[in-house]
């Protein structure tokens, strides 16, 4: 039934996030030959979803995932990537970290169980 989930960041500055994506994170992708655009399509990391109650509006968050978030912290910081200081979020250690567009992105170190277990590196 589903065999996938597809985000969409919406950005001021797609190019540079588009750059960011690829050359800082690493990620692969193909090209959208639909659009005529050249717009790429990122492989992202196996996810994972979580629901939570809330007394405020209905929304949705997008947080990338990290085995050690101190190290991984220091190297976009290497790659001049501008992150919060480092929190202990009780579920985990977070930190935000910054797109060339100004968007945002939660950035966290689990300590919950989580399914993507049999993906993570032993």
């Amino acid at each position: 039934m589903i065999q996938g989930v597809h985000l969409l960041l919406y950005s001021r500055d797609a190019e540079a996030d588009r750059a960011f994506l690829r050359d800082v994170l690493g990620w692969t992708a193909v090209e959208d030959s639909g659009s005529g655009e050249g717009w790429l399509i990122f492989e992202t990391p196996p996810s994972e979803l979580g629901v939570h109650p809330t007394d405020g509006p209905p929304s949705v968050e997008l947080h990338l995932m990290c085995d050690d978030i101190e190290a991984t912290a220091d190297e976009l910081a290497a790659k001049g990537v501008r992150t919060t200081p480092v929190a202990d979020a009780g579920y985990g250690l977070t930190t935000t970290l910054t797109l060339p567009s100004g968007a945002e992105l939660g950035l966290y170190e689990p300590r919950h169980d989580s399914p993507l277990s049999r993906f993570r590196k032993t």
